[in-house]
């Protein structure tokens, strides 16, 4: 085991070893609570890299003494799904217990097809499915299959938690305690890692393989370390993930040039072109928002574009939107106010009553009891517009939206005017 990866010698053999993700297998979460009960549904984990899928659907099966098959979304076609489900289907007749678990990486790689030939095994309970991936379920895998599987997110890993994962590595790994490791600063290491659990453990592999004697962590040293090690773009590698951070980066920074050539890195490597489009959906929506909500329609179109077209024709749409999203004017308060208000409303445990003019009165009981009355219908006043509180009580007069560029200011400047052309 000395030669095999970090990441690999500090897999954990048990959830009491699995660090982060405490919503999901803590006391109470809904997986620990699966594996105490002895039944499991089909789920898909849902998370950036990194952050302990496949760990975690490994350490599910031994919990619950469970034969688990592996499938690979990337080298497994359906003739390997197809015989797959017949080992599993033998397994479940000579063996014991309940269905074996089939664990799909990369799930959202799987195509229609692939993705139809589960759904037997799945509906009968063949197998229990677990499938992993970093894209949005909803967008890439199909409904009857996904309406069978529940979706769990994870987490990026906190700095504490990567402090854990870092203190346990050069304490209890043997390679890694004979370097005699001194940590003296770690802000460059988890830095680097951005949450990636996986990461860490890499980058501590090539510290370690790049230094001689004595291993010291610190902020230079580690950025030294890596300089010296950059690889190039592989899409189904770490550096996918660097170059698709600096391509959102450079988009957010209205820096044109530098999104087109990271841009040109991605489809040069072999991305996934809709992978791409679809960052650009959402750059449009969390960093241009209201300064620009034309930007929104032109991703969207880019998006179906490359649907319909396919590379290498594609690279030009996803130019065109690449160039025209890192040229427009910035605004991310509608990413804000929807964050602030959702965590408003999981801070807020009174489940505060909507007010009895905003409610609906669909009989002559609601309408008695007082719903829906004194509510002032806007298009009957002036402007379009009227005084009233929507807030529920208690937040009234709570501000989520803050407008950022001076089409939304104007927007609010508006509605101050009526309100003050009314007052006086």
């Amino acid at each position: 085991m000395s030669n095999a990866p970090l990441a690999e010698r500090l897999r954990p053999q048990s959830l009491e070893e699995y660090i982060g993700q405490s919503h999901l297998v803590g006391q109470g979460g809904v997986i620990r609570r699966f594996i105490e009960s002895g039944n499991i549904p089909s789920f898909i984990l849902w998370g950036p890299p990194g952050v302990g899928k496949t760990t975690l659907a490994r350490l599910v099966a031994l919990a619950l003494g469970r034969q688990m098959f592996t499938l690979s979304a990337i080298a497994s076609g359906v003739k390997e799904v197809r015989e797959v489900i017949e080992a599993a289907k033998k397994s479940r007749f000579f063996g014991s217990g309940g269905a074996p678990i089939l664990f799909i990486d990369e799930i959202h790689r799987f195509n229609k097809a692939q993705q139809d030939s589960l759904l037997g095994a799945v509906e009968q309970g063949v197998v229990v499915l677990i499938g992993a991936t970093t894209e949005n379920p909803s967008f890439e895998v199909i409904s009857p299959l996904l309406s069978r599987c529940q979706v769990y997110v994870l987490k990026a890993m906190e700095n504490s938690e990567l402090q854990t994962l870092l203190d346990r590595a050069i304490t209890t790994d043997r390679v890694l305690v004979e370097r005699g490791v001194r940590v003296e600063q770690t802000g460059a290491l988890f830095e680097f890692s951005g949450g990636d659990a996986r990461k860490l453990l890499n980058i501590l592999d090539i510290m370690a393989g790049a230094t001689e004697g004595e291993l010291v962590i610190n902020d230079q040293r580690v950025v030294d370390c890596l300089q010296q090690n950059i690889a190039l773009y592989d899409k189904n590698g770490e550096q996918h993930y660097d170059v698709i951070s600096a391509f959102i980066k450079s988009v957010r920074g209205s820096a044109p040039d530098a999104a087109i050539y990271y841009l040109a890195r991605m489809l040069a490597g072999g991305e996934d072109p809709k992978f791409i489009a679809r960052r650009l959906v959402i750059l449009a929506s969390e960093d241009i928002g209201l300064a620009n909500p034309n930007a929104l329609l032109l991703a969207n179109a880019c998006f179906d574009a490359v649907h319909k077209i396919g590379m290498p024709e594609a690279r030009i749409p996803l130019a065109e939107a690449t160039i025209y999203l890192a040229n427009s004017p910035k605004s991310n308060s509608a990413y804000m106010a929807i964050n602030e208000a959702l965590s408003a409303v999981e801070r807020d445990t009174t489940n505060r009553p909507v007010p009895l003019h905003l409610r609906n009165a669909p009989t002559k009981l609601m309408d008695k009891l007082g719903y829906g009355q004194g509510y002032k219908y806007a298009h009957d006043y002036e402007g379009h517009w009227v005084e009233q509180e929507f807030m529920p009580a208690g937040l009234e007069g709570r501000r989520f939206y803050e407008p950022q560029t001076k089409r939304e200011v104007d927007a609010t400047a508006w509605r101050e005017a009526l309100r003050n052309a009314k007052m006086n």
